[in-house]
């Protein structure tokens, strides 16, 4: 992988952001700040960034396909991935890079066009597999060694938003493309 991860200016002349069809994401750590929480009656829960979430809804209308794999199973992350309509899905594994490629097979595209975002060790396999690999600032040491960008914005606090607007400003996609 790269030595030194890639700035903002950097990512968006990459020629590797212009040709990812499919963003995968991890969750703890990535889509939340990796802080779960106990609510008396309902249960754990985490906090998911309102930004990440509607960049993830304005893309996919713009046609980048978008998937979350991660460990977790809960009822409440079952409930996001339904509400934001994600296109593939793996959960319950930490098997990542079986995920990974369970996804590029299910979804007809190639490693190369893929950008994974993780944070966790499990992450490595898949990390090292894919296109673009991404982590976050508050990622494990060794995860920012072998990922091509390490976003500035810490995970559950606008690091998938970042990613999105890298793919999206490589590509050209506009939102005012997108069909209401």
């Amino acid at each position: 992988m790269s030595a030194k991860p890639l700035s903002g200016i950097e990512a968006k002349n990459d020629p590797r952001f212009k040709k990812i069809k499919l963003l995968l994401l991890d969750v703890d750590g990535v889509l939340t700040d990796g802080r779960i929480m106990w609510i008396k009656e309902q249960g754990w829960t985490r906090n998911y960034n309102v930004n990440d979430g509607y960049g993830i809804r304005m893309v996919q209308k713009l046609g980048l396909k978008i998937g979350i794999i991660s460990g977790g199973k809960s009822e409440e992350l079952k409930e996001r991935v339904k509400l934001l309509e994600v296109a593939y899905s793996v959960l319950g594994s930490e098997e990542k890079l079986k995920s990974l490629m369970s996804v590029s097979e299910e979804s007809g595209i190639p490693l190369e066009e893929i950008c994974f975002v993780g944070d966790e060790l499990f992450d490595l396999p898949a990390l090292r597999r894919v296109g673009i690999s991404v982590t976050v600032p508050n990622a494990m040491p060794e995860v920012k060694e072998v990922a091509h960008y390490i976003t500035e914005k810490p995970g559950g606090r606008g690091a998938v938003r970042e990613v999105i607007d890298q793919i999206r400003r490589a590509q050209n996609l506009h939102p005012s493309c997108a069909s209401e």
